[in-house]
């Protein structure tokens, strides 16, 4: 069976601000039924209620991928309301360490930035997991970064070569291993579950602490080019592409 935007329902995490706002606009607009979730929940409302005046219609949900308990509890709520899941967009994120050198990072900077960027995201993934195999077809998509490629930070022509963001750069490789592995697995045990990765490219917000405006100065993409790959991954029940890494242009390296 194959599903349709219309009968989707979709998390994006992260999704009061930024890009994750901006997946939840589209995706809304593409008729699905989306939950933004967000860490702090007055700020997902502010989110929804700022879509709605576009005619936008999204439910909220708490959501602080660091916290294990506001996991659960949020895949309690959707259990409890919906009782599936269609499409999980792991977009939450955050970099701690932009700048720092290895040999001098602290311990407790590179916890944090793997707290979020992979231990987050994949309590998330685990406790959604029994609502997207609740789903007659289901997608993962976690957003990385080219940032986490070994073979681009050892290309000399490539923007990553200079990329100093020990911590950061290490979760996204983390997570783009955790993305094969899952992605093998769900193929294995016959899910119709596919896990896929998106490298977004850097992207004029407020990411990592910059302005939209300086981030665009240093040749950040618009936002929408940022998204659309995620969004066409999301929207097309017929792509079945499976344990993937790519953006807009086409596969990134692992």
């Amino acid at each position: 069976m194959t599903q349709t935007n219309n009968e989707t329902l979709t998390l994006v995490t992260g999704g009061n601000r930024g890009m994750g706002l901006e997946i939840v606009r589209e995706l809304a607009a593409k008729g699905q039924h989306v939950i933004l979730g967000s860490r702090n929940l007055v700020k997902g409302q502010q989110a929804a209620d700022q879509l709605a005046t576009d005619g936008l219609s999204v439910d909220v949900v708490e959501l602080d991928v660091t916290n294990p308990d506001s996991v659960t509890q949020a895949a309690k709520q959707l259990t409890d309301k919906f009782g599936y899941l269609s499409v999980l967009i792991n977009n939450a994120g955050a970099v701690f360490d932009f700048g720092q050198k290895a040999s001098d990072v602290s311990v407790d900077t590179l916890q944090k930035d793997f707290g979020i960027n992979y231990f987050g995201l994949i309590d998330v993934t685990q406790k959604m997991l029994p609502l997207l195999k609740k789903a007659p077809q289901a997608k993962i998509i976690n957003i990385s970064s080219m940032m986490g490629s070994k073979t681009e930070a050892l290309n000399p022509e490539s923007v990553v070569y200079q990329a100093v963001a020990v911590g950061y750069q290490s979760a996204k490789a983390a997570a783009n291993m955790f993305t094969v592995q899952l992605a093998k697995e769900m193929q294995r045990d016959q899910l119709n579950i596919t896990v896929n990765a998106i490298d977004p490219g850097m992207v004029a917000t407020e990411f990592g602490g910059a302005t939209p405006e300086q981030a665009k100065s240093m040749g950040a993409q618009p936002i929408t080019h940022g998204v659309a790959r995620t969004i066409e991954l999301a929207t097309d029940w017929n792509n079945k592409d499976n344990a993937t890494f790519s953006n807009t242009e086409g596969p990134v390296a692992w």
